[in-house]
């Protein structure tokens, strides 16, 4: 099956670029020149983590290495508290002392939970508009609610044992048990501090990237634990190839779905706006959040649901992994799709 989601892959980077060829006549052209165009802001988000990965990793050895080993819980499971494409895959395989487990967390939980700890809730609540911030809250926390289903589909798919699943993803469990008090308790200190780490990841980013640079366009080895930014590199322009293809072949899909998307909207009471901002978040997620302020209150709540898991869904995190763990794509798809519609299942009947 991921051979199959590869040539899709292949065959939208070959469309868009014959559309491209011919004036852009139906648009997928664009989707193609978009999906390379997002190697700048990828690297800028990436590069600088991945280079710093193997001191971050260190780091991370000494603070969590012994309360993990105690608990048998690996290490890599501290690298989900980022997203995939803002160092959680590298920092996981890092500190794996299973690859399969390192994996497991750096693509599928990364994928989830450090989403949207570092990007949905802090971005989210600085775009949409005050009055709806309530109802988008309301559905991140029955997105997290979610979340255990789309770890353990994602897992069973990638060839986990089902106990191991649950033990490795207890420290996610319980950091969303703990968010959702947070949001429920305390709303606006829990949404600055995740704004603030968000922040500072967006700053060790920036510093990784700076020194790695300077040792790249100078040849001086002053800091021997980066990884060289043209290390770095190939990994983001593996990723911004694939995003030639799965951009176009997702705005097909999104085409493609939109009429029973609407059908589907209409009898679960949700606008047309939510219907079409899912269907753009599972491509990327900035533009979804942008589009809450012309959803009704019940398709802020769902679309909110959907994002925890399904963000970037056929977008940036598919082409992550089909960049990095071509062999996961399936167990990617599988758990995010899980965790989505577990989500806004428990959204509508939080909002019914």
């Amino acid at each position: 099956m991921n051979e199959g989601i590869m040539l899709l892959i292949g065959c939208g980077a070959l469309i868009g670029g014959i559309d491209r060829i011919c004036g852009n006549r139906f648009g997928l052209g664009q989707k193609f020149e978009e999906g390379f165009q997002l190697m700048g802001p990828t690297a800028l988000s990436m590069a600088g983590i991945i280079c710093l990965a193997p001191l971050l990793a260190q780091f991370f050895s000494l603070l969590i290495n012994p309360v993990f080993s105690a608990c048998g819980i690996d290490p890599a499971m501290s690298g989900s508290i980022l997203a995939i494409d803002m160092g959680g895959y590298q920092l996981a395989m890092d500190l794996a002392a299973d690859p399969v487990i390192g994996a497991f967390a750096g693509i599928i939980a990364s994928s989830m939970f450090g989403c949207t700890l570092v990007f949905t809730i802090p971005v989210g609540m600085k775009v949409i508009d005050q009055r709806n911030q309530p109802q988008f809250l309301k559905g991140i926390t029955a997105g997290l609610i979610g979340l255990p289903a789309g770890l353990l589909v994602g897992g069973i798919v990638q060839g986990i044992p089902f106990t191991v699943i649950i033990h490795q993803s207890l420290p996610i469990i319980l950091l969303s048990a703990l968010l959702l008090y947070g949001l429920l308790r305390h709303t606006k200190k829990t949404v600055h501090l995740f704004s603030m780490f968000a922040s500072f990841i967006q700053t060790v980013a920036t510093v990784g990237l700076a020194l790695a640079a300077f040792e790249y366009i100078t040849g001086l080895t002053i800091f021997p634990f980066l990884t060289p930014l043209s290390t770095a590199m190939e990994t983001v322009a593996s990723i911004a190839i694939v995003m030639l293809g799965s951009l176009p072949l997702a705005e097909i899909l999104r085409r493609l779905l939109h009429k029973p998307f609407t059908w589907i909207g209409k009898l679960s009471g949700i606008n047309d706006a939510a219907t079409t901002g899912m269907i753009v978040g599972s491509i990327t997620v900035m533009p979804s959040l942008v589009m809450m302020k012309e959803m009704n209150s019940r398709g802020i709540t769902m679309t909110g649901a959907y994002l925890v898991c399904g963000a970037a869904l056929i977008g940036a995190h598919l082409g992550f992994a089909a960049g990095t763990q071509p062999q996961l794509i399936t167990a990617l798809l599988c758990g995010k799709a899980a965790g989505a519609i577990t989500g806004m299942i428990i959204a509508g009947l939080l909002s019914r």
